[in-house]
């Protein structure tokens, strides 16, 4: 009987691949197989988890809801009947146009309107068939005002740009200064626009439709998304005002994140205290809170007059309500209690830190080591004797105090020729106009002559200041040769070069090489403030302003009173004096913005602006809300922690300007203005806000050059670089590089005239320079100046300025002096 033995396959059986059925699996599959169980991990993890196809299409209908909701509660929180009215400045962009005409129109489109006339400049129009409200601001145009435009646009929601069409030319639409101010109000960002067109009806009806599009053409070209609305009947004003009240408006963050009033009503109230030094009183300023929450212990801005605390706010009846209140009924705002400034909470005016001047002292310092200090930093003194005069006769000639050896607008340059020409002191310290004689250019005195008469060269030369000419033509030519010979300058004869650059060092990488920023600070960096992390600070006080809430708040839309302290009545008369009330502006500043820090923005020149900028050369610079005169660095815009410093800025390059100033939060526009002869303005530069950061390490270059004397395999002998051994000794340990890009150092030194042997990683061409690069760290100088108004306007003789603020320079604005008010 045979056994049944069974099969097993060995090590050795053969396997073959199975069915490459595919290894994906649909999604329908998954959830086939899945059978509506879902995995507790994949649960708890619900970002990673695979979203079905049903999911997708209710996350983004949930999105465009929530999108839909926000641009609906962007457009109601103004121009209701419980909110801030639409707030609309009026430009025209060219003199025929006359703006009262235009809001005239506006005026009588509706028969059902409510208009109301605050002043010449303030319009309130409430129109019931839209349950909207609305407020007209007409800035100051000419030539000169081009700021006060400005300052209006920074509080409006939007902007009615009204061009003619009776203009000679096509080109004639903008007229000069209407493109001027229409330059400076998109570099300063323009809020929601809207163009239009008036006296259509002027022009014949054939030719209407090819104007409209010969004029739309050149709008196109400076806003693309703008069409043309015309105004010349009611039925347009209607239109215009349909509009205003439901277009999508531009959310510009500099004035959404501050909370800012246009003053509609303004009243000077003097103090009772007798014995002040200085008269002070209260200002009460009257309009509607926009942006965001204002607490009553918070600081406010007023452009032109400074920073002022609080001391309350009222809320009166709001005087331009949609429906007026019956049998006497109170409204919420005539119910709402005054709110008082709590002095323990309320923030200090205090502007610069106060340094201890023994911080970091370890022991008290001898009288020798006193006497030593004293002696080094003594000022040298130079008396300038005329030949043949006595020592006696020469001791009452006054003393002149030398320049800092460390002045970085002359040192290095070895230009010392032409430092009255490229000096960055500020044109207006000498009379605008005077002659290099001395007398006063008096061709202000003649009329105004006619096109047609025929201008004599002598008068030509008369206009002509030729101080400016030759100023600006050195400029020219120094920036010239910057460029072509970038950082090189000439290694001084008669002085030893070891003494010249002592305070420069040689750094074997620009890139990686450290750099200490704590080392060697002047003292002006212990009067600042700087934050440990500035855009974590930045963030979280934004958020804080927006979500502000509490008993001392006033909320946007409220219409309320401020009561604004301590205001000098010299200076507010010397502001009323100058410039309207209607102009004045509060902004409510966020905590810090008040205190110096070290201020760098980004920075790019404008394209009509060809002249270059040297470095610490006085600019009026307009930074957010703020408008003051420093005198900026200028450094590579690069990423690395460490920057080059540039002499000029130049035209068509972008820059990083470094200067202190008060702390203020980006984003905010800046924009760069520089003084003509003829005292108007023209804008230089523009860019934003980087950073509030003392930290920056800007690094002055210098380059010294040397020649190819010998040149073997692998060395050369190399002359001109020095001029005595000692300094070839000293410089010993630096890196050499050539401008054909080879790397070397120097080995020894070869007689007693300054030749010196250097090694090199290839051999030199006979046509090479070898090149020594030094560094050393600089710094801005203390120069900030608000712009505040001075106390008498041009032709008044009797000048009232303050005896606590020192004024040093003066800028005129159009027909009105304002002089800078040093704090």
């Amino acid at each position: 009987m045979a056994i049944e033995t069974i099969h097993r396959p060995g090590a050795l059986k053969q396997t073959n691949k199975s069915h490459k059925h595919g290894k994906h699996a649909s999604k329908r599959e998954l959830e086939r197989v899945a059978k509506g169980k879902v995995n507790l991990k994949t649960l708890t993890r619900r970002p990673n988890r695979q979203q079905s196809r049903d999911e997708r299409r209710q996350q983004a209908m949930q999105l465009r809801k929530n999108k839909r909701q926000e641009a609906i509660a962007l457009k109601r929180a103004i121009g209701g009947a419980l909110t801030a009215p639409f707030l609309t400045c009026i430009l025209p962009l060219n003199d025929m146009i006359d703006p009262n005409t235009a809001l005239a129109f506006i005026e009588g489109c509706d028969p059902e309107a409510t208009v109301t006339k605050v002043s010449d400049r303030i319009r309130y129009m409430n129109v019931p068939r839209f349950r909207q409200r609305f407020s007209f601001v007409v800035p100051e145009t000419g030539h000169g005002r081009e700021l006060n435009v400005l300052d209006a646009l920074k509080v409006c929601d939007s902007v009615v740009l009204l061009v003619t069409a009776v203009a000679g030319d096509a080109e004639e639409v903008i007229d000069k200064a209407g493109a001027k101010v229409l330059n400076m109000a998109l570099t300063q960002g323009l809020p929601t626009p809207m163009v239009c067109l008036m006296d259509m009806e002027s022009i014949n009806p054939k030719k209407r439709p090819q104007v409209k599009t010969n004029i739309q053409k050149i709008i196109s070209n400076i806003l693309p998304d703008e069409k043309v609305m015309p105004l010349d009947k009611l039925t347009d004003a209607l239109n215009l005002l349909r509009r205003i009240g439901g277009q999508k408006r531009k959310i510009v963050h500099n004035r959404c994140n501050r909370p800012h009033m246009l003053g509609e009503r303004v009243e000077y109230v003097p103090n009772a205290a007798v014995g002040q030094e200085r008269p002070m009183g209260t200002l009460q300023v009257t309009g509607f809170v926009r942006g965001v929450p204002l607490s009553v212990n918070q600081l406010v801005h007023i452009p032109g007059l400074g920073d002022f605390q609080l001391e309350s706010i009222a809320f009166p009846t709001d005087p331009y309500r949609m429906r007026r209140m019956e049998n006497g009924e109170m409204s919420c705002e005539e119910q709402k209690p005054p709110l008082v400034a709590d002095p323990e909470q309320q923030a200090s005016l205090q502007r610069e830190n106060v340094p201890d001047e023994m911080d970091a002292e370890q022991t008290w310092p001898t009288e020798d080591e006193i006497a030593a200090s004293r002696a080094e930093n003594k000022k040298k003194l130079i008396k300038r004797v005329p030949k043949g005069m006595s020592d006696y006769q020469a001791s009452w000639i006054p003393d002149i105090e030398e320049q800092d050896e460390d002045d970085e607008d002359d040192d290095e340059e070895g230009d010392d020729d032409d430092d009255q020409y490229m000096s960055c002191e500020s044109d207006t310290e000498s009379k605008v106009g005077e002659k290099e004689d001395g007398t006063e250019d008096d061709s202000q005195q003649f009329d105004e002559i006619s096109v047609s008469e025929e201008i004599s060269a002598d008068r030509y030369d008369k206009e002509m200041d030729l101080e400016e000419e030759r100023s600006t033509l050195a400029k020219i030519q120094a920036a010239k040769v910057d460029e072509i010979f970038p950082d090189e300058i000439d290694t001084p004869s008669d002085k030893p070069a070891r003494e010249r650059f002592i305070k420069y060092r040689g750094l074997e990488s620009f890139r990686t090489s450290p750099w200490d920023v704590k080392e060697n600070l002047p003292y002006d960096y212990a009067r600042v403030y700087q934050f440990q992390n500035f855009d974590h600070t930045k963030r979280r006080i934004i958020r804080e302003a927006q979500e502000k809430e509490g008993d001392d708040v006033v909320m946007p839309g409220w219409y309320a009173r401020l009561h604004v302290k301590n205001v000098p009545q010299d200076l507010w008369n010397a502001f009323t004096s100058a410039f309207s009330s209607d102009r004045l502006v509060v902004y409510g500043m966020l905590p810090y913005e008040q205190q110096m820090s070290v201020m760098n923005v980004c920075l790019k020149r404008t394209q009509n602006s060809t002249i270059p900028i040297k470095s610490k050369e006085r600019l009026i610079v307009q930074c957010g809300y703020r408008r003051f005169i420093v005198n900026p660095i200028y450094s590579q815009h690069t990423n690395g922690d460490k920057h080059k410093y540039e002499r000029f800025f130049r035209p068509g390059t972008a820059v990083v300007a470094t200067f202190f100033a008060p702390i203020q939060f980006p984003p905010a526009p800046i924009v760069c203005f520089r003084e003509n002869p003829d005292t108007s303005l023209s804008m230089v530069a523009c860019g934003s806000l980087l950073s509030c950061n003392p930290d920056r390490v800007v690094l002055k270059r210098v380059v010294l050059s040397g020649h190819p004397y010998k040149i073997n395999r692998r060395s050369a002998t190399i002359r001109y670089m020095f001029f005595n051994p000692e300094d070839i000794a000293y410089f010993k340990p630096c890196k050499l590089r050539t401008k054909l890009g080879r790397v070397g150092h120097i080995k020894e030194s070869l007689g007693t005239h300054g030749h010196m042997k250097c090694t090199f990683d290839a051999q030199l061409k006979s046509h090479d320079t070898a090149l020594l690069y030094l560094y050393k760290r600089v710094f801005p100088k203390w120069t900030y100046e608000d712009c505040i108004v001075s106390c008498r306007s041009e032709g008044d003789g009797a000048s009232t300025s303050s005896a606590a603020a020192k004024s040093e320079r003066s800028v005129t604005f159009g027909k009105v002096k304002v002089e800078m008010m040093q704090e």
